[in-house]
């Protein structure tokens, strides 16, 4: 039988859960008082840490899916998207338009990983 691991675990929602050498990321969002760019540079700030807790990094991400509150917001996004995400290790990625928990969220990202 295979371990489930969980951390940052609340009652509704755990942030990291590893099975199988897979890491699995809760939604992450960024400040909403930023715009965009600003909600996506902490976004992947939280990714990159949660990512080496586990015993991953961004090398290993196999998939990512983005929420945005606002498709106009797709350039800004992948802006900041490009410049963190490391070439030759680009994951399986989708992105759609999505009401998200609250109105100032304008993006999320769904990461999941191999650990190293």
């Amino acid at each position: 039988m295979s371990t489930i691991t969980r951390m940052h675990t609340g009652p509704r929602m755990s942030q990291i859960v590893t099975h199988n050498g897979t890491v699995y990321l809760a939604g992450q969002v960024g400040k909403p008082t930023d715009d965009v760019a600003g909600q996506t540079k902490t976004c992947l700030e939280q990714i990159d840490a949660l990512l080496a807790e586990a015993g991953s990094d961004k090398t290993r991400i196999l998939q990512t899916v983005i929420w945005l509150a606002d498709m106009s917001d797709f350039a800004a996004m992948n802006e900041v998207w490009d410049a963190w995400v490391p070439q030759g290790h680009t994951p399986a990625r989708a992105c759609g338009e999505a009401k998200l928990a609250t109105p100032d969220y304008l993006v999320e990202f769904i990461v999941t990983a191999a650990q190293n």
